[in-house]
């Protein structure tokens, strides 16, 4: 074996040993101070890139669980309100009914009107008042209108034959400014197509002489009442509706409330409060009216109107005004317990999504203990063989004796 004094190799060697076992060390000290098993792309590069797309939507889900937090608070704060509204309405139909005894006199039912009047007048300052974060929420601001361009309105005639016609139309929780159009594949079927791509498929039937049906398109947020005086069959009902020119237009520039209770831009769901101001002819639905209420309250406030038969009328406006309110309400329940039931599905989903990302970043310390030890003692070790190494070509001074 010859001896080289220009050129080490056992140095040489050892060193590139000692940098590789210097990198290493130094890395598992990174992950070790960090927690995290990848801490830049070098580190595993697939690993993060799934690991990033997971921690997009851990973050996007507990965001939109805030965000269903906010809305059900929304919620509260309208039937807080409306529960108001109602506690009135119940006080306006027990005057009423006071007012509707013949053992009272003129100055009675004037003192009795007169509150009605004030109850009135507070009922329109709740609705026009109540917000949440600035917006108003009773007014019929959350809520999307026809377009006064739609093809079909109150009074479209379905069929003129059997006197049968569209008698009240809801797009109160539909997109705003969009066009729906019917359809019809299979028999017994109408398809409602909004003009961004959604559509739904529903089943008609036979309406009796005198009877209704209701098509309701829940997940569009569009729904008719069919009204037959002769009675019409189903397929004369999807007739008449379907065609390129019979389409339904919501209004620009209005819309209900928007919920983004998910993490992708699809995940929503759309809040529609209805309208609750008593001194507005948009307080008013199929199933009740608001602002009938007024103005049965103004007609027995009128001159020489305060008779037995205009507060009895009276009752009968309140219990309009109160299944108009208590549909209200109840739609206001049933929000407030869907976004709760979205609520724990996303905590659930999250928690999932971030045990995954986690199994994908974060570090398992103990075994990166294991490795971070291998790593020091090879370290120790390296740089006390390049010393040895270093000191290798010594030997050959002693040839030269």
């Amino acid at each position: 074996m010859g001896f080289d004094i220009a050129t080490n190799i056992d140095a040489m060697m050892a060193q590139r040993n000692l940098q590789a076992n210097a990198l290493a060390f130094s890395q598992s000290v990174q992950r070790l101070s960090s927690g995290l098993r990848i801490n830049s792309a070098a580190d595993d590069a697939a690993g993060l890139a799934i690991s990033d797309k997971l921690g997009a939507q851990v973050n996007g889900l507990n965001q939109a669980t805030r965000n269903a937090q906010d809305g059900i608070s929304m919620l509260q704060t309208a039937d807080g309100a409306t529960n108001q509204i109602t506690a009135m309405i119940q006080r306006v139909r027990e005057l009423a009914v006071q007012a509707a005894n013949d053992t009272l006199s003129d100055s009675d039912r004037q003192a009795i009107g007169s509150e009605m009047a004030q109850l009135d007048q507070q009922m329109h300052a709740i609705a026009i008042q109540t917000k949440f974060n600035g917006k108003n929420l009773l007014d019929g601001s959350f809520q999307t209108a026809l377009a006064g361009t739609s093809a079909i309105q109150n009074g479209f005639v379905v069929n003129s034959t059997s006197n049968t016609s569209v008698t009240s139309i809801n797009v109160g929780q539909a997109l705003a400014g969009t066009t729906y159009t019917f359809s019809s594949s299979a028999a017994g079927t109408l398809t409602l197509t909004s003009s961004t791509g959604l559509a739904q498929t529903i089943t008609v039937n036979d309406i009796a002489a005198g009877q209704s049906e209701a098509l309701n398109f829940s997940q569009l947020g569009v729904s008719l009442q069919i009204s037959s005086v002769g009675g019409e069959t189903a397929a004369n009902v999807i007739a008449g509706l379907t065609g390129t020119s019979n389409t339904i237009t919501t209004a620009t520039g209005s819309g209900s409330a928007n919920i983004q209770d998910g993490a992708n831009a699809s995940d929503y769901m759309s809040v529609s409060f209805a309208n609750l101001d008593i001194s507005s002819s948009g307080s008013a639905s199929a199933a009740g009216s608001l602002n009938g209420l007024e103005l049965a309250i103004n007609t027995f406030n009128s001159s020489g109107g305060q008779t037995v038969a205009n507060a009895q009328a009276l009752i009968s406006a309140a219990d309009s005004a109160l299944n108009y309110v208590d549909a209200q309400r109840a739609s206001f329940g049933a929000y407030q317990n869907r976004l709760q039931y979205t609520i724990n599905n996303l905590s659930t989903t999250s928690q999932n999504l971030a045990a995954s990302q986690s199994r994908i970043r974060d570090l398992d310390v103990a075994a990166e203990m294991v490795n971070f030890t291998k790593e020091q003692i090879l370290q120790q070790a390296g740089a006390a063989v390049l010393a040895q190494a270093n000191q290798a070509p010594n030997v050959v001074l002693s040839l030269l004796r």
